[in-house]
């Protein structure tokens, strides 16, 4: 279940890339899958782990495309990484739980080469004003988001760290709902009947071409997140 289109970003072989905030590995995976030469970086050991084993368990197809990658543990406000150092960056549903976001895009500018390209998504500020109403455990958990997005105030701090703007897009539409289920019945309660109906009918449209594309319809209408890609001049 991937956020960030590739072919948008133009990722190719041979690019060196950073998933930072990588949690599971979703995009890091897609990234070795291309041919890259990825780091994936999280600040949670576990998280790292967790990317290490699919990438070593990747299929001899996936290994077939020249990717090759490192994790790495670490912190989006200090990245380990020289100046110029990369080509493509993701940073998928990361900056909502920063307080010092500015900081971390400059961070991203600074290790950018240029002319490289970064994908920033957040969830959209609606979703998160909801869920906030329903929920107050949504921004009180430990780990949990700190700041809801306005497009604006993201596209301008982007520019403010050194990045030009290219295009925006939306995702992921059907998880607006669960999202809005889980803070009605509980978000402590993830196997409420309602919300483990709701988790069984998104695993079956990820696997499903029909559902998938009737999702580009509703990630208009309801999207849970908003992507940002830009470019560093």
């Amino acid at each position: 279940m991937l956020t960030v289109d590739y072919n948008l970003l133009e990722v190719k072989p041979g690019q060196r890339v950073l998933d930072a905030g990588c949690g599971a590995g979703r995009h890091s995976f897609e990234f070795f899958r291309h041919g890259a030469e990825l780091f994936a970086l999280d600040y949670s050991p576990e998280e790292v782990k967790k990317v290490m084993y699919s990438l070593v368990g990747a299929s001899a197809e996936d290994k077939a495309a020249g990717g090759s990658w490192q994790t790495v543990c670490g912190d989006v406000h200090n990245l380990p990484f020289e100046s110029g150092f990369f080509d493509r960056i993701i940073c998928s549903e990361v900056c909502e739980h920063v307080h010092e976001d500015t900081r971390v895009l400059k961070e991203f500018a600074r290790i950018m080469k240029p002319r490289g390209r970064i994908a920033i998504t957040v969830p959209t500020y609606l979703t998160e004003w909801a869920y906030g109403k329903l929920s107050p455990l949504y921004f009180t958990n430990p780990g949990g988001h700190v700041r809801k997005f306005i497009p604006r105030e993201l596209a301008s701090k982007l520019e403010y760290a050194g990045f030009k703007v290219y295009a925006i897009r939306f995702a992921h539409g059907y998880h607006s709902a669960w999202w809005l289920l889980r803070c009605i019945f509980g978000l402590e309660d993830a196997k409420h009947p309602i919300s483990a109906a709701y988790q069984w009918v998104l695993v079956k449209a990820i696997y499903s071409q029909t559902m998938s594309r009737l999702e580009g319809f509703f990630n208009y209408l309801t999207p849970k997140s908003i992507i940002f890609y830009a470019w560093k001049p």
